[in-house]
């Protein structure tokens, strides 16, 4: 299939060789694997780990959670605070699957409590030191107050408490990985041990996928739910959560422009494209992307002296050496491996495989397709 505009590709082999590592440590560490499907969105992927025994999925929003359970998933958590603007919608999901929420304060609670329909599966989430949000593990005062309007609550089931350590995408380094999980298992122990008498089934669930990329010891939990994993990146690669040759996104984009006088080249590939995330490198200086190779079954390793240094809209500037400006013509394909898979996913709309197959990813799927 010729490609004539910034296209997504996507190796399904690689991702397949991805699933199957993530589902083998989940099932060494017995713990139930609830990946993420927020970094593909699409249905056709979604497959590839039912394929794998996965039957429990996490999403971040209510549409991602409906698109889904069009696609026969029935047990999905929106891993997101719960948006009780969007009741609605939730009284739908709820209706049809098993549907788990998450929730962060007092207030969500009682607007679920009074207005959902159907019961739901309700987490907490707890924040054990990335500072995003959730309720610290320490106040349980906030912790209490909830527990005790879920109990109150005919439709509200509490299933157990949610983290997510993001602070790990900051490290480089296994040992400081490590540390943040096991703080969090902690923590975590420590809130199960006070309601576990109230709650004899009480859940712990985690989910970043540098730590159940790198850390081969993940009991202590009862759930992950990495993401990331399926496709990873560059930003995984410089953590250390994966090799290079296990990205299975690529993205393929014409050369439109040389500019000689400063060993620049010009391509078709801009911020609306891959997102502005950006890899600082040792020198200070920006990397948006490492060029490979496009061959006829994918790519290979990234390229000496040829980076992505620069984007605006549409256009993306690729600083080269001598050797490498000589190697590409206008009218070429570059490869570009991304730094962030999940946004670069989520602005492309779909994918094509290395074997010439189309698939969907729900932003390409319009509002009035019944989602």
């Amino acid at each position: 299939m010729r490609i004539t505009r910034p296209t997504l590709v996507l190796d399904k082999e690689k991702a397949l060789h991805n699933i199957s590592k993530m589902v083998e440590k989940a099932n060494r560490n017995n713990v139930r694997l609830r990946p993420h499907f927020k970094t593909h969105q699409s249905a056709q992927v979604g497959e590839w780990f039912r394929d794998h025994g996965v039957n429990t999925i996490t999403v971040s929003s209510v549409r991602m959670a409906s698109y889904f359970a069009r696609h026969g998933w029935t047990d999905i958590m929106v891993a997101f605070p719960a948006n009780i603007l969007e009741i609605e919608a939730i009284n739908k999901l709820a209706a049809r699957i098993n549907l788990h929420l998450v929730a962060v304060n007092i207030e969500t609670v009682a607007a679920l409590a009074k207005e959902l329909e159907h019961p739901v599966r309700l987490w907490l989430k707890i924040d054990t030191g990335y500072r995003r949000t959730g309720i610290m593990a320490h106040d349980h005062a906030a912790i209490d107050t909830i527990i005790e309007k879920i109990k109150a609550s005919d439709t509200l089931g509490f299933e157990g408490f949610v983290v997510h350590d993001g602070h790990t995408y900051k490290q480089t380094d296994a040992d400081a990985i490590q540390t943040i999980h096991n703080t969090t298992v902690y923590l975590l122990h420590l809130l199960r041990d006070r309601y576990k008498k109230q709650f004899p089934d009480l859940q712990l669930s985690i989910g970043d996928t540098p730590s159940c990329s790198i850390l081969e010891d993940l009991r202590g939990v009862d759930e992950i739910r990495p993401g990331n994993f399926v496709f990873y990146d560059l930003t995984q690669q410089r953590i250390g959560s994966c090799a290079f040759d296990e990205i299975a996104v690529c993205m393929a984009c014409p050369v439109v422009a040389k500019h000689p006088e400063r060993n620049e080249i010009i391509i078709y590939g801009g911020s609306v494209h891959f997102s502005k995330d950006v890899l600082l490198e040792e020198d200070a200086t920006e990397n948006y992307g490492r060029i490979v190779e496009l061959t006829k079954s994918g790519w290979g390793e990234p390229l000496e002296g040829i980076d992505l240094v620069s984007l605006s809209q549409e256009h993306g500037i690729v600083r080269t050496s001598t050797e490498m400006f000589n190697r590409y013509q206008v009218g070429d394909l570059m490869g570009v491996l991304p730094v962030h898979s999940c946004l670069t996913a989520d602005l492309m709309r779909g994918y094509l495989t290395t074997n010439g197959d189309r698939l969907e990813h729900l932003s390409g799927i319009s509002e009035v397709e019944g989602i």
